[in-house]
């Protein structure tokens, strides 16, 4: 039988993959999570050191596509998805750094939005229908999901981001491509962007067209990124050790695939959560008491300027909570457990600078913005361990999430190198950009979408 999804919000009736991938968000606008999370033997785990990272993610997947997707299906489409490098480096000592950024639009974004787009594709072949992806986007994420969704049948696609807090070079990501992919920039910030989004997901006045999204409150987001917890620690580890990961983390969509990794059998000793100057989840873990940031602090990690992150009810749910879509709390998460589990940390623009600075002077290696605030949380928590001279280091694991070549100026200003250009941004800058301007106001974003997709 199918793996079934429950919503965090528990007022909806629980679907299987298929169901959630095609809605995105559930009609009590909680997020979809597996009813129960399936373990993966660890000498299982311990034999993903010998395999790709395509069989790897189908190892995974397959634990909940079973009955929905053909397991030669599915193994295509892993190696479809994945036909590029998933580097692994050593920094220095047992302290590594992953990079996720060799895909096509170098983004750590692209594991989980070109597996989903694929998804997506063979469940509407299966049973016709079109559908309209609305997703908004801080930085990566809409570059990726446009990307990956770019001319697929049946399927169109609106970004929203925020027109001041990207770069020009993920801007042009999505601005270049034309086709099925409508691209907007609003004047506001992300979460003005993702509320629009929300909202339009539950307007009864647009119930006529088919939406979904590819913003990490679609669970098809979150499984695809448990694989690389799983693949690094194969790839590194010696005598089964828990190892220490350092996610830096906005929206939070990454570390909860993170957490479902670790449900499955993945062995850590601690999640290193390290936010940008949007400090609510460390205040929440030490307090108790959950207060967005409004607005989200503008920082240079600029995919990371959350100051309300979507996936903190399911990261609640993970701990036994419940928590709404506006952030309210009806029953608390054990903090014990989560204390134990995780570290949490705010990194400011100086703290990510900084970080920039010494990788490259100390061990040559080039971070870009959001990398350096996961590195920066390790180290921060590795210092916080007061280890002993003789005392053996722990295995550690930093997640790089983007190409420092997406960011020149900052790297260029901070090292004074130019960051190596990857093949999937050489070109961009000289093409041509096609974008919507919209206000941050639902009635204009409203009018825009009955005016685009008249026929639903």
């Amino acid at each position: 039988m199918p793996s079934l999804l429950y919503s965090t919000n528990l007022q909806s009736p629980d679907v299987d993959l298929k169901g959630a991938l095609l809605q995105g968000q559930a009609p009590d606008k909680g997020l979809y999570m597996p009813r129960e999370i399936p373990r993966i033997l660890l000498d299982e785990i311990i034999g993903f050191r010998d395999k790709s990272y395509p069989e790897i993610a189908f190892a995974v997947l397959r634990r909940y596509t079973q009955g929905l997707i053909p397991d030669e299906e599915l193994m295509r489409l892993c190696t479809e998805c994945y036909n590029y490098i998933v580097p692994i480096e050593r920094v220095y000592g047992r302290s590594f750094l992953m990079r996720l950024d060799q895909g096509p639009t170098a983004s750590f974004k692209d594991f989980a939005a070109r597996m989903m787009a694929r998804m997506m594709r063979y469940f509407l072949a299966q049973e016709g229908g079109e559908l309209v992806i609305l997703t908004a986007t801080s930085g990566d994420t809409g570059s990726a999901v446009a990307h990956a969704f770019h001319n697929v049948d049946r399927i169109s696609m609106v970004v929203l981001f925020p027109i001041k807090e990207v770069s020009d070079r993920q801007r042009k990501q999505m601005t270049t491509l034309g086709g099925n992919v409508t691209v907007i920039g609003v004047d506001g910030q992300f979460d003005d962007c993702q509320a629009l989004v929300k909202r339009a997901f539950t307007d009864p006045e647009l119930g006529r067209i088919r939406f979904s999204s590819a913003n990490s409150i679609n669970i098809g987001r979150l499984l695809p990124q448990a694989v690389y917890y799983l693949y690094a620690w194969a790839k590194l580890q010696e005598n089964d050790e828990a190892a220490v990961i350092s996610v830096p983390s906005g929206n939070f969509g990454d570390i909860c695939g993170g957490l479902i990794a670790r449900r499955m059998g993945l062995p850590v000793d601690r999640f290193v959560i390290a936010t940008n100057a949007n400090d609510e989840f460390p205040k929440f873990v030490a307090t108790g008491k959950y207060e967005k940031v409004v607005p989200s602090r503008v920082c240079i990690s600029n995919a990371m300027n959350v100051g309300h992150p979507s996936n903190l009810p399911r990261f609640v749910a993970l701990y036994g909570g419940v928590m709404d879509e506006q952030g309210k709390v009806s029953k608390q998460p054990d903090f014990a457990a989560m204390r134990r589990d995780i570290y949490a940390v705010s990194i400011d623009d100086a703290g990510t600078r900084q970080a920039i600075k010494e990788a490259w002077q100390k061990y040559k290696t080039m971070l870009e913005p959001h990398g350096a605030v996961g590195w920066a949380g390790l180290v921060r928590y590795l210092e916080s361990l007061n280890t002993r001279p003789l005392d053996p280091s722990p295995l550690a694991i930093s997640i790089e999430t983007a190409h420092p070549a997406k960011f020149p100026e900052e790297i260029q200003r901070l090292l004074g190198v130019d960051p190596p250009l990857p093949p999937s941004l050489a070109g961009l800058d000289a093409k041509p950009e096609h974008y919507e301007k919209g206000p941050n106001d639902y009635g204009w974003f409203s009018d825009f979408l009955k005016r685009k997709f008249p026929r639903g």
